[in-house]
């Protein structure tokens, strides 16, 4: 943790802490501050979120920014039974994930538009991240059955790493399981928190109707 001495001011060692921590800490956390009484900034990528230290999210790391997602439902509002029927069921076999589940993330993300790029670069069907396509030996992310193949393969990974939480293992595809883990629950991130919502309303909604 990062304390700078007085408000105002910072010493030469808060100042080489912070540098470090907002350098090497912006692969790998999040940083967090608050001000006390005394106009003293606290900062730090632990936050302990008591009364007394109401720690506020300052700076996110890249390792847990979420990847840009758009609401695909705002864009096809209706349920999609018809589309990418037998990728979805085949892989959903091999790997064990639900199709209901592929589907609403499909939904989610893309509204079956295999061609959709986020701001941030994922792309495809369920908009895999480049990093996350070579993960998963996807050759095109913008071939349905690859992209298909890939997203399946990664939902069945967090699945398991999170014991069959489907929550989390939705917000892990959006925000990354390192963010899941470091938080040890859904991030607090807008973006995050509202992607899940989604997708678990359209997995619901895909699974009643039959």
């Amino acid at each position: 943790m990062v304390r700078r001495g007085s408000p105002g001011a910072v010493s030469p060692l808060a100042a080489t802490v912070l540098c470090s921590l907002l350098t090497a800490g912006a692969a790998v956390a999040d940083v967090y501050k608050y001000r006390d009484a005394q106009g003293v900034v606290h900062l730090t990528n632990v936050p302990k979120q008591s009364a007394g230290e109401p720690y506020a999210l300052w700076r996110k790391s890249e390792a847990t920014k979420p990847k840009g997602w758009q609401d695909g439902y705002r864009v096809m509002p209706r349920l999609v039974h018809d589309r990418y029927v037998e990728p979805v069921n085949r892989f959903a076999g091999l790997y064990g994930v639900d199709p209901t589940l592929i589907r609403a993330v499909i939904h989610a993300e893309s509204a079956f538009r295999p061609e959709v790029v986020s701001p941030k670069g994922a792309g495809g069907l369920m908009q895999l991240m480049p990093a996350t396509a070579a993960r998963f030996d996807v050759v095109d992310r913008f071939d349905p059955e690859d992209n298909i193949a890939g997203g399946v393969a990664y939902l069945a990974l967090l699945l398991e790493m999170f014991q069959g939480d489907r929550e989390l293992a939705v917000a892990a595809y959006n925000a990354g399981e390192g963010a899941v883990k470091r938080y040890g629950g859904i991030p607090p991130y807008d973006e995050t928190r509202t992607y899940v919502k989604r997708v678990m309303q359209l997995q619901a909604a895909y699974a009643g109707a039959g």
